[in-house]
């Protein structure tokens, strides 16, 4: 019996010291704060979320949601423009700290980073040019069309997932460059991220039709490092503060002309 109370005490003894020396050595807050900044990942071509304007300054969503973030934490932030096909990589080999960029949260990527909760939910949606006559729904979607779609994005997974053949499927670096491709008609259609596609149409009224059915819906987060959990708590904690006051549904106004944010 004493060798059994004593081994059970060992162990509680043993568990606290692991936990105890664990949570040690996830300095990533402090890493942060002692530096006075938070890098962050973003695809800069990303409208509304994060884009650059005619002055060639960072403009968006998440740019000002961030910005905000770093104001209350009491450090700067620093956004680091990435090619998105290779953004979780850029995150693990620590090139930065966070990914904030609209990035969806899936099965797939949670198996290498960790997410906040959802700060918007969204949709995949297909965009056609206007006046465009064949296409009208998914279903007249088929082998002679060509569709774009961004490198690396959940857009590729959702048509992928439409189990279709397409003539071509063509990939882009950015949205910019498939939009002005599918405005000259080099595409018949393209794979977008609903509020990247609303953007557009909303910027370049008469030029482009978002076909009524969605591809699929998922939440959006910020990334974080799966061992860095001292950063995402304090994230997190701030960012349940925003939407507290009501500044991220502020933002969201400004933005998108309408509360969108996910709060959960």
């Amino acid at each position: 019996m004493k060798k059994s109370m004593l081994t059970v005490s060992l162990m509680v003894v043993m568990a606290l010291v692991y936990a105890t020396g664990c949570f040690a050595a996830d300095g990533s807050w402090n890493q942060v704060k002692k530096s006075g900044k938070l890098v962050i990942g973003i695809d800069d071509a990303f409208p509304p979320m994060e884009f650059r304007n005619e002055k060639n300054e960072l403009v968006g969503f998440d740019i000002d949601a961030s910005k905000e973030l770093g104001k209350r934490l009491g450090i700067k932030v620093e956004h680091v423009p990435t090619a998105w096909k290779g953004v979780i990589m850029s995150l693990k080999t620590k090139k930065f700290d966070i990914i904030w960029s609209g990035m969806s949260i899936t099965p797939e990527r949670e198996k290498e980073i960790s997410f906040t909760k959802p700060y918007i939910m969204e949709k995949q949606v297909i965009v056609v040019k206007a006046g465009n006559k064949k296409i009208k729904g998914l279903k007249d979607l088929g082998a002679a069309n060509v569709v774009g779609v961004q490198l690396g994005s959940t857009s590729e997974e959702a048509l992928a997932k439409l189990n279709k053949k397409f003539k071509e499927i063509k990939k882009y670096d950015t949205n910019t460059t498939a939009f002005m491709d599918l405005k000259i008609g080099r595409i018949d259609a393209l794979a977008v991220d609903e509020l990247v596609g609303r953007y557009y149409l909303s910027q370049k009224p008469g030029e482009y039709t978002v076909l009524s059915e969605s591809l699929l819906s998922e939440p959006i987060g910020i990334g974080i490092r799966k061992e860095d959990a001292a950063l995402k708590n304090q994230i997190q904690k701030t960012l349940d503060a925003m939407f507290k006051d009501g500044t991220m549904k502020k933002i969201s106004i400004k933005w998108f002309g309408d509360d969108i944010t996910s709060w959960k």
